[in-house]
């Protein structure tokens, strides 16, 4: 087996690790395949206060299944969600602590997220000016700050290799496993941690979300039917927590420890709308970078991908600039090309979903099957590509799919996986 791909070292998924609205990677596939919803009421924050009362809560969430108490108390939620996800993913990987440690400066840690564990900022500004300006958490604002999930992935499964945190907003996860990729590509690194977080569900955030008409609103009574990416009756996004975290490795390092392999990541890209800190490029130019760039990085021309996991995120502009990007891309391929959104089911965590999106891409190359967009029940003229509505597809060829993340402040990111 070649272990070169245009002269790099070919770079390869091993381990998956996800928690999600709709559980953690096993419950997640299935749950996906079978078109489930996971957005449901929420239980863990009060929101008697604010308009919008539904999202995608990671539930019966505990931390000391790996964390020691004392240590996980001074965490914040986003720091707990990776480290977490990242023992599931070696574990998934069918590695150790001891085997990670070994390793010494060859394994690193490139973890994604929007705001990291913004709450424990919140909540220790809001504790110190209601308490007469006491003295305040000494360690709140650190835990707070966006690369304290990496520092702690990287803390407790001893790495000891570069360490990076991209904070790109909703494309943070998916731009994450790409600039991951790129450290065993240049030799940086046999094997990284790599993926995206969000915990910022909040009560403030979902009411500043309501208040920029983002939020579907309506559905406190049926949830599950809140987030219809691409349909004609989409009204804005689902807001969500959650992380993937994912075992990448050099083909060589892969294969000389018998390790199992899901994909293989081929190329990725990152562009600028320089457009609006909210609203995208209605032309869809920075997508569109995005995705010619992943293209060329990946060798590999339109026709090749068979597969598109989108944003999709259920809003009006979103999506329509999304199928624009994509046909402007793709040409009349892009009417052969299988869309599906991922937050259809889960909705949008932010620096999160993109990580999350990436594992799901994994599990579709590995089993040839792509989940559908649900709540997909009235056709768009302006959105008119196969979005493969509401039931899951088999694609025993699939060999190439393409995963998007566009976000806040013009940051567009893609990525390409294919079969080993």
């Amino acid at each position: 087996m070649e272990l070169l791909r245009n002269g790099r070292p070919r770079v390869v998924i091993t381990g998956l690790g996800a928690l999600t609205a709709l559980g953690t990677m096993k419950s997640l596939w299935e749950g996906l395949k079978a078109g489930q919803s996971g957005i449901r009421r929420l239980e863990t924050i009060n929101v008697e206060h604010v308009p919008v009362k539904i999202g995608g809560e990671v539930r019966n969430f505990d931390p000391e299944l790996y964390i020691e108490r004392k240590e996980a108390r001074r965490m914040g939620r986003a720091s707990q969600f990776a480290v977490v996800a990242a023992h599931m993913a070696i574990e998934d990987a069918g590695l150790t602590i001891g085997d990670i440690e070994n390793e010494g400066e060859r394994v690193g840690v490139v973890l994604g997220t929007s705001l990291g564990a913004h709450e424990m900022a919140e909540n220790s500004t809001f504790k110190y000016k209601t308490s007469d300006y006491r003295k305040p958490n000494p360690l709140a604002l650190i835990n707070a700050l966006p690369n304290m999930p990496a520092h702690y992935i990287s803390r407790f499964l001893r790495t000891f290799g570069p360490l990076n945190a991209p904070s790109t907003a909703c494309a943070a996860g998916t731009q994450a496993v790409g600039e991951a990729s790129e450290l065993i590509k240049h030799g940086r690194a046999d094997m990284v941690i790599t993926g995206g977080v969000e915990a910022v569900l909040q009560d403030y955030a979902l009411a500043g979300f309501e208040a920029m008409q983002a939020l579907a609103v309506g559905f406190n009574d049926n949830p599950g039917e809140a987030s219809k990416p691409f349909d004609a009756n989409r009204s804005g996004f689902v807001f969500s927590e959650g992380c993937g975290v994912l075992i990448i490795e050099s083909l060589a390092h892969a294969l000389k420890r018998g390790a199992h392999v899901y994909a293989e990541i081929l190329g990725h890209a990152s562009s600028s709308d320089a457009f609006h800190i909210a609203a995208l490029d209605p032309e869809g130019k920075g997508a569109m970078r995005s995705m010619r760039w992943a293209l060329e990085d990946a060798h590999l021309n339109t026709e090749d991908i068979q597969y598109i996991n989108a944003h999709g995120t259920s809003t009006q502009a979103n999506d329509k600039i999304e199928t624009l990007a994509i046909k402007n891309i793709f040409g009349e391929h892009a009417y052969n090309l299988a869309v599906s959104s991922t937050k259809s089911m889960l909705g949008h965590a932010l620096g999160g979903s993109g990580a999350i999106e990436a594992v799901a891409c994994a599990m579709s190359i590995f089993e040839k099957v792509v989940h559908p967009t649900i709540n997909y029940h009235t056709p768009d003229p302006e959105c008119d590509l196969d979005y493969v509505p509401n039931i899951a597809r088999d694609m025993p060829d699939l060999k190439y799919l393409m995963s998007n993340s566009f976000g806040l402040g013009g940051q567009n990111a893609s990525i390409i996986l294919g079969s080993l």
